[in-house]
């Protein structure tokens, strides 16, 4: 077997892999077909408990009687409105919105998003929030430790709703009990819970905006803009929770996912991401309360805290099918960074060690490809004499390996096995929030302008992709000439083709990448000399 050709093979497998993701994001297409519910799920029959499309309420929110409540705690301050516990506002201390000096936090509610009523309960299909009256007793919350909660009360057709909702001091979660009691005796009632973002994503074109839920464990995803703005999306069955996210951040309700619920999302003609889960025929007995417990999640999609938080919240990162080399790597990574200080140089450090790690493996190929190529004149010699007859050519070729101790295998076996590392890498840098505005260099060295300030974003000046592809001109010129013209003139491709791939990677990806192109360049030389 053609060694080259494998190793071709491989290298534009790699293609595909990182190429296919970064043209489809780029062009606003899914980079996996949507995972949405099965048909049997998505669509309901025509009953009081689902529509049959995946239309939301129209009514916006307008202020009713009432104030506006502050609640501060050490990681966001949220605004609500007493006319239905509305959330106004939602500004995370953490998180800015950009990395200039002086740049406003990040807020997860923006004045746009506001006015579709997130954490906003609708009762049979009617908003509270406009339709009822509401009450509040109580001040603004200020939290140092522990918890707290703001209670809400109110009346609708004959219905009366306690909302009681508890914040904590050390998490982005949100409880909330809601009390019904059915004065005008109704059997059931549909109770939906309302949420809506602008877009919540950054620079990068990496980073999407989703509609995402977690159906009985399994997560799925729509990011295509027209078809939700069009149609929008449903789903309905055993939800754990459903709402908006892009890589960094998460508005979510999680409802009692033993219950059969319905989710519904899609985008407003203002551009609010706008979703509701709806619980299905809760039960009303004729003056007794009934009692729905549900959560939410609003804030950055921190690992460790969506870990602590229930109904499965950390599927909302998703790292692909190499998650099980993912998630440690940026375990090992974060640690790195703890004492470096400088997101950058633990990329570098990480970058070193797994090249380390693949060292043997890495020098076999190499030295396997130099044996190639000494076998290369007596190969040709064969392929002329049994030009014709290709099973006697096999047999020849397999023989002449055997007398020469070559595994044709060998020098793209160790490049497969290092393939899953590669990618799960991908996977985790462009799921770290930590790489948010994450800075290496931050100006361009003599001047004042910002360069690689942001890890999470391209490099603006395509310093470092460029780079990136002459290192790999430079790893084609070092690699052993073998295979036909036609065959090297494709490998010499593959330069141009990773870079111009490369040109709007997230710059923290792009500096793992020519790192670890560094490194084999030397590995390469090293094992060269040593040849010689």
């Amino acid at each position: 077997m053609d060694n080259r050709r494998l190793i071709l093979a491989v290298v534009i497998s790699i293609v595909l892999l990182f190429g296919w993701n970064a043209f489809s994001q780029y062009m606003g297409w899914a980079p996996e077909p949507p995972q949405s519910a099965e048909p049997e799920q998505q669509t309901a029959a025509p009953s009081p408990a689902a529509s049959s499309k995946p239309a939301l309420p129209a009514a916006r929110f307008v202020p009713s009687e009432g104030r506006q409540i502050h609640v501060e705690t050490p990681l966001y301050e949220a605004v609500f409105h007493t006319g239905g516990g509305i959330l106004q506002s939602f500004e995370l201390k953490k998180y800015n919105a950009g990395i200039l000096p002086g740049s406003p936090r990040f807020n997860m509610i923006s004045p746009a998003a506001a006015t579709v009523a997130p954490m906003g309960l609708l009762i049979n299909g009617q908003p509270s929030w406009n339709v009822g009256q509401w009450s509040f007793e109580g001040s603004d919350l200020k939290l140092d430790s522990g918890e707290a909660a703001l209670t809400f009360r109110g009346q609708m057709n004959g219905l009366e709703i306690l909302r009681v909702v508890t914040f904590h001091a050390d998490s982005y979660l949100i409880d909330e009990q809601v009390t019904l009691i059915s004065a005008a005796g109704d059997p059931a009632a549909r109770v939906s819970y309302s949420l809506g973002t602008t877009d919540l994503s950054s620079e990068s074109t990496y980073d999407n905006m989703s509609m995402a839920w977690d159906l009985k464990g399994s997560l799925k995803r729509e990011i295509d803009v027209k078809d939700l703005t069009a149609e929008g999306v449903m789903s309905s069955g055993n939800i754990y929770w459903a709402g908006l996210m892009s890589n960094y951040f998460l508005a979510a309700v999680l409802p009692d996912k033993e219950r059969e619920s319905v989710f519904k999302g899609r985008i407003t003609d203002g551009g609010v991401w706008r979703s509701a889960v709806e619980l299905q025929d809760v039960q009303l007995g004729a003056s007794q309360p009934v009692q729905l417990h549900t959560a939410w999640w609003i804030g950055p999609k921190s690992r460790d805290l969506l870990a602590a938080a229930p109904n499965d919240l950390s599927t909302s990162i998703d790292m692909g099918i190499f998650s099980f080399l993912a998630v440690p790597l940026l375990v090992l990574l974060t640690w790195f960074q703890s004492f470096l200080g400088n997101w950058g140089l633990a990329i570098i450090l990480l970058t070193i060690l797994i090249k380390i790690a693949f060292w043997p493996l890495s020098r076999k190929s190499f030295k396997s490809m130099e044996q190639m190529k000494k076998l290369q004149p007596m190969m040709k010699q064969l392929q002329e004499k049994y030009k014709d007859n290709k099973e006697a050519l096999s047999k020849e070729m397999m023989q002449l390996y055997k007398t020469y101790g070559v595994n044709p295998m060998g020098g793209c076996l160790p490049i497969l096995i290092q393939l899953p590392v590669f990618v799960a890498l991908y996977q985790a840098l462009l799921n770290c929030i930590e790489l948010r505005h994450a800075s290496f260099i931050t100006n361009l060295p003599g001047t004042d302008l910002l360069w690689l300030a942001d890890l999470s974003v391209k490099d603006p000046f395509y310093i470092t992709p460029l780079v990136m592809g002459a290192t790999m001109f430079l790893q084609q010129w070092l690699s052993p000439a073998m295979g036909d013209p036609q065959q090297r003139k494709i490998m010499m491709l593959m330069p141009v083709i990773f870079t111009v791939m490369f040109i709007n990677f997230p710059s923290g990806l792009v500096l793992y990448w020519l790192c670890n192109n560094i490194l084999s360049i030397l590995q390469q030389s090293w094992t060269l000399h040593k040849t010689k």
